[in-house]
């Protein structure tokens, strides 16, 4: 008798315009919601039309001004972020179970995902173990905050490529005050873009041996 575990299938999304945050929040519940044991896995790469998400904890005292930027009550862990052109996000829709990971695994996973993004530029960056993302000196890049239900994952991370920084001005970014962001651009003179990290990206999952196959689809 064959005991062998069939490896899931990933299927990559790769949005090509800016979407509204809203949108694809409930998406991404929704497809939560109705997937099976048989659902493949998702992973959504964008960006965002400016917002700014409020974790299902977040306190509004972290949120210093009101601006026009428009705030979203969110579903997932930490506190108040901000996102918009020239960060790259990605969501993991992940059957937790099915991969036999837990919730460390997945943040270490998103965590070193970035960090080995941003070491193919010869960028030293790293995790902190009291203050989920990634740091470059003292400085944050990469932002993640996640929900689980019923051992599936969605949200995820947030790297800062050549966004302006103004829309964490408004915020103690990630709950915590005088928190300084760094962005890509600001370390090296010639950085990728998007769709070069795109494509860093999907190659990383092909990389893997976490999933059977890798498919990609442009939206």
């Amino acid at each position: 008798m064959n005991d062998t575990v069939l490896k899931p299938t990933l299927v990559i999304r790769q949005y090509t315009q800016l979407h509204p945050y809203a949108d694809l929040f409930d998406e991404m519940k929704t497809l939560t919601n109705e997937r099976d044991a048989d659902t493949p896995d998702q992973l959504w790469i964008l960006q965002h039309q400016p917002v700014l998400t409020q974790g299902q904890a977040g306190k509004p005292e972290h949120i210093l001004l009101q601006t026009d930027i428009p705030v979203v009550q969110s579903d997932r862990g930490g506190q108040v972020t901000w996102h918009g052109p020239g960060q790259m996000v990605i969501y993991f829709l992940f059957d937790l179970n099915r991969l036999k990971w837990n919730v460390r695994t997945l943040v270490s996973f998103a965590e070193q995902l970035m960090i080995d993004l941003l070491q193919a530029y010869g960028i030293e960056a790293y995790a902190k173990a009291d203050a989920p993302g990634v740091y470059v000196a003292g400085r944050k890049i990469g932002s993640l905050g996640f929900k689980i239900r019923r051992g599936r994952s969605y949200h995820g991370l947030a790297l800062n490529i050549d966004c302006d920084l103004s829309g964490f001005q408004s915020i103690n970014p990630c709950g915590y005050a005088g928190l300084e962001m760094v962005r890509l651009c600001d370390l090296l003179a010639a950085y990728p873009s998007f769709e070069q990290l795109c494509d860093q990206v999907v190659n990383y999952f092909k990389s893997r041996e976490d999933f059977s196959d890798v498919q990609v689809i442009t939206r």
